[in-house]
C-alpha cells in the first residue's frame, strides 16, 4: 500500500518477506526427504508394503535410499557408517543449493533457472555423498565408490525435482 509521508511524497511501505531464500527452502526440503524417507519407520513400510515391481512401489522404496538409523543400538563404526551418506547428503546438498545457482538466479527471480538449480545440486550432493561415504566407509574400494556415486546420482536426479520444486518457493 501507498503511503503519504510528511514531505507529501508518497512511498511504498516494504512488507517483509513470507518467503525464504530459495537456498533456504531447497535446504529444508532436503532435510525433510531424509528425515521423512530415510527414517527406519519409512524405510520398513517401504520395504513390506510396496511392489517393487510397480513404478510407484520402486519410486517410494528409491525415496529410502538416504537411510539412516541413529541410535539403533549398534557399535559406534556402525551407525557411523549407515548414516554417513545421510548426513553428508544433507551437508553437500545445504553447501551446493547456496553455492551453485547464486548469479544465475539472481538475475531471473522466480524462474525455472531456480527448479533446476536445486535439481542438479541435489543430484550433485546425492552423488558426492554416496562417493564420499563409500570411501569413509568400513571397507573402503574404488570400485564400490563409483558404483555408489552412479547410484546415488541416479536417485538425486529422480528425488531432485521435489527440492527443485521446493527452491521455487523462495527468492534468489
Amino acid at each position: 500500500m501507498a503511503a503519504i509521508n510528511r514531505s507529501g511524497v508518497t512511498s511504498r511501505s516494504s512488507p517483509v518477506s513470507r518467503y525464504g531464500t530459495a537456498a533456504g527452502t531447497g535446504t529444508l526440503a532436503v532435510l525433510l526427504l531424509v528425515a521423512v524417507c530415510g527414517s527406519p519407520l519409512y524405510v520398513g513400510w517401504a520395504e513390506d508394503h510396496t511392489d517393487p515391481e510397480s513404478a510407484g512401489g520402486w519410486f517410494l522404496r528409491l525415496l529410502a535410499w538416504p537411510a539412516w538409523r541413529f541410535g539403533s543400538g549398534d557399535s559406534g563404526q556402525g551407525v557411523l557408517a549407515t548414516d554417513l551418506r545421510a548426513i553428508l547428503l544433507v551437508v553437500l546438498a545445504a553447501a551446493l543449493l547456496y553455492l551453485l545457482p547464486a548469479s544465475q538466479v539472481a538475475r531471473v527471480q522466480g524462474s525455472v533457472s531456480q527448479f533446476f538449480s536445486g535439481w542438479g545440486a541435489y543430484v550433485l550432493a546425492a552423488g558426492l555423498a554416496a562417493l564420499l561415504s563409500t570411501l569413509l566407509g568400513p571397507a573402503p574400494s574404488l570400485l564400490a565408490a563409483l558404483q555408489a556415486a552412479g547410484t546415488g546420482a541416479g536417485y538425486g536426479f529422480l528425488s531432485g525435482w521435489i527440492i527443485g520444486t521446493a527452491s521455487l518457493g523462495g527468492r534468489a
